[in-house]
């Protein structure tokens, strides 16, 4: 019988990837997202693997919905094996720009809609003393950056709230995986359909990553023993460098922080933004940035050879600090 997962996000972007993986490996899906026509077509694309696919219309946000679509999962496909945390929502902005609905609504989306599925699965899970859970974190829960408040502050929470439900299941002697997978910047729709206050069109802070990438590595979190897997070089050299010169990287963001993150292309006034609807369309796993992807990383390696890389890495994290010093003349 085949294994159950659930996957939130399902509709678009990693969680989108991440459906194929699973189902490509030989995983009945529970798809959750809010848009419910683009979750009947990614549940048509994989069903071709030979699998069950079950779409569930769910805003993550709502705790009540996340129980239901729990529910009929078990219900309709069995019991869940692994429940992937991917949903998120964001606005870019400065903090002087956001309104405290924005902040709420983000941060109900990215970091609440992983608890609600933390907790829907532990009381599944708990009960069988089996299961996997996988939460979706960030190279920015330890590094943030300007205009990115909201996603930030929600990724550092999901790396607080995993590592105190971590403990507890230690002390219940739980035979129950949490883990969390750290990505870097991927190649998603978010850049089309973000809230945008900034007047030009976002972009992700290459290299970027295509997301299949992050798909394979959260397939492996969920089917090897790891506390956590850092995906790619930036993600590593990101949360390195902060360990080292957090003050430095401060001043170093506080000048390529906005132009990194901004094209030249100006944002349409009827631009689309999905933080409290859906974006009705056809969108995919992919955004608009394939030429300029990388559709392959190191991820695989580093978390099996975790100590030469870590070595490699603090040099390397070294090395660019010694870059951005000479950059700001300190």
């Amino acid at each position: 019988m085949a294994k159950v997962a659930v996957i939130t996000g399902a509709g678009a972007g990693v969680g989108r990837a991440t459906v194929e993986e699973f189902a490509r490996q030989g995983f009945d899906v529970a798809l959750l997202s809010r848009d419910p026509d683009r979750l009947e077509r990614a549940a048509k694309q994989i069903r071709q693997y030979g699998v069950r696919a079950l779409p569930i219309p769910t805003d993550v946000a709502d705790p009540a919905a996340v129980e239901t679509a729990a529910d009929r999962t078990e219900a309709e496909l069995g019991p869940i094996d692994v429940w992937v945390n991917v949903a998120m929502a964001t606005v870019f902005a400065p903090v002087s720009k956001l309104t405290a609905e924005e902040v709420e609504r983000g941060t109900k989306v990215t970091y609440l809609g992983q608890v609600h599925g933390m907790m829907a699965a532990l009381k599944r899970m708990r009960v069988r003393n089996r299961g996997t859970i996988v939460n979706v974190g960030s190279a920015l829960a330890y590094r943030s950056v300007p205009l990115q408040s909201i996603y930030c502050g929600a990724k550092a929470a999901i790396r607080g709230f995993t590592d105190s439900l971590r403990s507890e299941i230690f002390h219940d002697k739980l035979d129950i995986q949490l883990t969390i997978v750290d990505l870097p910047a991927v190649n998603t729709p978010q850049f089309d359909w973000a809230l945008n206050k900034m007047g030009r069109k976002p972009k992700p802070v290459a290299p970027i990553f295509e997301p299949e990438v992050p798909a394979r590595a959260i397939f492996f979190a969920a089917t090897h023993k790891r506390r956590d897997i850092w995906v790619g070089w930036p993600t590593i050299k990101a949360i390195l460098a902060n360990r080292i010169a957090p003050g430095l990287i401060d001043r170093y963001l506080a000048t390529a922080g906005y132009s990194g993150q901004l094209s030249e292309k100006p944002t349409s006034p009827d631009a689309p933004a999905n933080l409290f609807d859906p974006v009705p369309g056809d969108y995919g796993a992919h955004g608009r940035f394939d030429r300029q992807s990388r559709s392959v990383s190191w991820a695989m390696f580093t978390n099996r050879h975790k100590t030469a890389f870590l070595l490699a890495a603090v040099i390397g994290g070294a090395a660019v600090l010694h870059q951005i010093a000479k950059r700001l003349d300190v």
